[in-house]
């Protein structure tokens, strides 16, 4: 674990008018099977330590927030691209997707092939038909407004990514609400969270804890257990201080900075 922003990123930042502090903590990397409620709870517990060793004030609030991509990896819910066979369907469809640098989206047979399976065949019909007659008047965005969260979500192979990411296509976590107040409940009544060295009551408070699709082009929360509402987080994280390539660090602990 590290205090150190990653590259080209800040660990302050303000919103609402308030200073929060954001430490990205780096991880092993997560598979399908792995046990991320244990995995999550331990690196908290870990850097959180760190964190209070360096904290004057207490008690101070903190918030735990969590990439999607390493939930739904765990969740068996990412795919090799080789054992994805786009349909036609899927194909004509993907041609039609802006592509950017930071991301392919749908715009790839095997990710729109996922869109399919995942939101259903008429859905994303409905979605496509919308978003090109909403162009012609100028309004753009409409595809995902109608094929909804899950669809926005689905990401493809990018050759900046760790593997095996960069030869996968990903769909969202599923149930991320319900595993978002999962391990939120679990870190309430852990053990090493109410222990001396962390303490809820002495040290520091748990304000909650959010899953969130972030990268360079936008933020999208997904699960939020706490009583803060989602655009706070989408703010908290508005320059995505987990990073776009590279980092390995898929959480990030938010303190208020009462310094």
């Amino acid at each position: 674990m590290t205090l150190k922003p990653n590259p080209t990123k800040d660990i302050r930042i303000v919103v609402n008018d308030k200073k929060y502090n954001r430490y990205p903590v780096k991880t092993d990397l997560f598979e399908k099977g792995t046990d991320y409620v244990t995995e999550i709870l331990k690196y908290t517990c870990k850097s959180l330590k760190e964190i209070i060793s360096t904290h004057k004030d207490f008690p101070f609030i903190y918030y735990v927030i969590v990439s999607e991509k390493i939930i739904a990896i765990s969740q068996g819910r990412s795919f090799f691209i080789k054992d994805i066979k786009p349909s036609k369907l899927a194909i004509f469809l993907s041609r039609f997707v802006k592509k950017t640098p930071h991301g392919i989206g749908l715009g790839s047979p095997y990710t729109m092939e996922l869109a399919l399976k995942e939101v259903g065949v008429l859905r994303i019909l409905l979605a496509s038909s919308v978003s090109v007659f909403a162009k012609l008047f100028g309004i753009s965005g409409m595809f995902y407004v109608i094929a909804g969260r899950q669809a926005a979500s689905i990401d493809g192979p990018t050759s900046y990514s760790l593997y095996p990411s960069n030869v996968s296509a990903k769909l969202a976590p599923k149930n991320p609400e319900k595993v978002a107040y999962e391990i939120f409940n679990r870190i309430k009544i852990s053990k090493e969270f109410t222990s001396d060295d962390i303490s809820s009551t002495k040290k520091c408070v748990l304000g909650g804890l959010c899953i969130i699709d972030s990268n360079d082009l936008g933020r999208n929360v997904l699960g939020n257990s706490s009583a803060k509402p989602d655009s706070f987080f989408e703010s908290l994280m508005r320059d995505n201080p987990m990073g776009q390539g590279r980092e390995q660090t898929p959480i990030i602990i938010a303190t208020e900075d009462n310094q």
